[in-house]
């Protein structure tokens, strides 16, 4: 993604004022007397043209003292963000519906897809990746910064491609996995789950021990009615992975836990002496100066 700014903005408040000179205020010239005016055009015709030529000329000169630059933040190098893995529940009961007051007939996994991919885009800077578990877990989606392939991954997944049953271990450990490679000073895990753990080789207690040992914090989310899904081992997960727990029985309350984890860990600002940009006040300036030498020009004979 591509932004443009000034570095010095204020610049433009200058504007006004010398558009409004060079409206008003008149050049005083000698009078010169010639008896044949005919043989020279319609001097009227020209005026208007001269005038918007020099104040595009003041215009892009001031833009040039603004300084313009552009910074790409699909540039890593301009990048400062958080790596992310939502870890997603895909089990036979995440197929139950009624979870969504707006969509009745809509799947929690249906649910869950269209508030995991906004949440997605909401991450300009940081990478996110996506693991779903059943009775295994899999990486859907590498940790990436191209927010657009993992929404559109999401969409592609369905409930039961990893199996009926709930291996929390297992997502939890596949999770680890995906952030192996993560070079980002904050790694974050959100694992969501409408059950409760019955299948998978690695215990919670094991995958949580991962979690401690890489130094990445883990956020848990229990989905459904109470009673659904083991609330005190989610909470007990989230203590020892020095995150938190969140429990949500419909769609607007899951909403309010992701945008609730959003604000929680937002990425730090980066300092302008490590942003990577591209000046074009250069631009700006050739383009009045070359303005200006056509006005020189056009009043050589005068």
């Amino acid at each position: 993604m591509n932004i443009w700014s000034f570095d010095f903005v204020w610049f433009f408040l200058l504007l006004p004022p010398l558009l409004y000179c060079l409206y008003k205020c008149k050049i005083a010239l000698n009078p010169s007397h010639f008896p044949h005016l005919h043989f020279f055009g319609t001097p009227g015709k020209w005026g208007n043209l001269d005038w918007l030529l020099k104040a595009l000329a003041v215009t892009l000169m001031v833009a040039a003292l603004a300084t313009p630059v552009m910074t790409d933040y699909s540039d890593p190098r301009n990048r400062n963000g958080i790596d992310i893995v939502l870890s997603i529940d895909g089990s036979g009961s995440m197929n139950a519906s009624g979870f969504s007051s707006d969509e009745p007939r809509a799947s929690r996994f249906e649910i869950v897809q269209k508030i995991a991919s906004d949440f997605v885009m909401k991450r300009i800077e940081d990478n996110v990746g996506v693991v779903l578990f059943g009775d295994f877990a899999f990486i859907a989606t590498p940790v990436t910064y191209e927010k657009e392939i993992i929404s559109e991954m999401i969409g592609y997944l369905n409930h039961g491609m990893a199996g009926q049953n709930t291996a929390i271990g297992e997502g939890i450990a596949m999770s680890v996995r995906a952030l192996r490679d993560s070079k980002a000073k904050s790694k974050v895990i959100i694992l969501l789950t409408d059950g409760e753990n019955n299948s998978g080789s690695i215990s919670p207690k094991e995958a949580v021990g991962m979690v401690q040992q890489a130094h990445i914090k883990l956020y848990t989310i229990g989905i459904g009615e109470k009673g659904e899904f083991d609330n005190a081992l989610l909470k007990q997960l989230a203590e020892d992975g020095n995150g938190k727990f969140f429990a949500a029985a419909n769609q607007k309350e899951l909403q309010s836990v992701y945008d609730e984890i959003d604000t929680l860990e937002r990425s730090k600002i980066k300092s302008k002496q490590h942003t990577f940009e591209e000046h074009y006040y250069q631009w700006f300036g050739a383009g009045s100066l070359a303005i200006m030498a056509l006005l020189m020009w056009r009043r050589r004979g005068v």
